[in-house]
């Protein structure tokens, strides 16, 4: 590949982007770019503050207070929350929640956006989020919106969690996942939904490698397109 592309995945939680994403990084040789890690690291700020989710104007001041940046390569992503690595805090059930709240405060959103399209002046970049296609690169090169039914996606977060040593009951995270879902479906600021002119690949029962060939063959004949 001669051109450095922006590339964007987007989907519901659970739906395997974060692997996938980090893989096809790594594969095209791009930086990785986590966004909802931006979202989870100022969730993380907004706990320890003991603001409640639902205080927008208090979460839209501390969000003025805060800064949040990030380093990637070779599908690896660290996010510095007021210069300290909080990278390893942001994966709890607890913090997945509180982020779908505070992406809905507008003042969260626009301050990020800046560090996102930041990330990507140069292309080589693949972002993945819940509104990169739609919102943040709407000019990107290729959009993909990964999808998986709601039981294999809180199955796939269920042993995510494990693996981080949280216990959780399965059947409470496939209702997380539900509930997020809605969340981020019906937002009124950048609503969850696939970008105009992406390609949708549903990962149900597929392996995380099949996922990624089938993007890069997308990826393959955008650019014989455009050649």
């Amino acid at each position: 590949m001669t051109r450095r592309y922006v590339v964007t995945v987007d989907g519901p939680a659970g739906s395997g982007k974060s692997t996938v994403s980090r893989l096809l990084a790594r594969e095209l040789a791009y930086v990785y770019l986590d966004t909802g890690a931006l979202y989870r690291a100022v969730a993380l700020k907004v706990s320890r503050s003991g603001l409640a989710a639902g205080d927008r104007a208090g979460i839209a001041a501390l969000c003025g207070e805060t800064t949040v940046t990030i380093a990637g390569l070779d599908g690896v992503t660290r996010v510095l929350l007021d210069g300290a690595d909080v990278t390893e805090l942001l994966r709890t059930p607890e913090i997945s929640m509180l982020a779908s709240a505070v992406s809905a405060v507008p003042e969260v959103r626009q301050r990020l956006l800046a560090v996102q399209r930041e990330a990507a002046l140069t292309g080589g970049i693949v972002a993945e989020g819940r509104d990169m296609g739609t919102v943040v690169f709407p000019g990107a090169d290729v959009k993909f919106f990964l999808t998986a039914g709601p039981e294999e996606r809180g199955r796939r977060r269920w042993l995510e969690l494990r693996e981080r040593g949280h216990e959780a009951g399965l059947g409470e995270v496939i209702e997380d996942v539900v509930r997020r879902d809605h969340q981020d479906s019906e937002r009124e600021i950048a609503p969850l939904r696939p970008a105009e002119g992406g390609v949708l690949v549903d990962s149900t029962g597929k392996t995380v490698e099949e996922v990624v060939d089938e993007m890069l063959r997308a990826i393959k004949d955008k650019e014989n397109r455009v050649l």
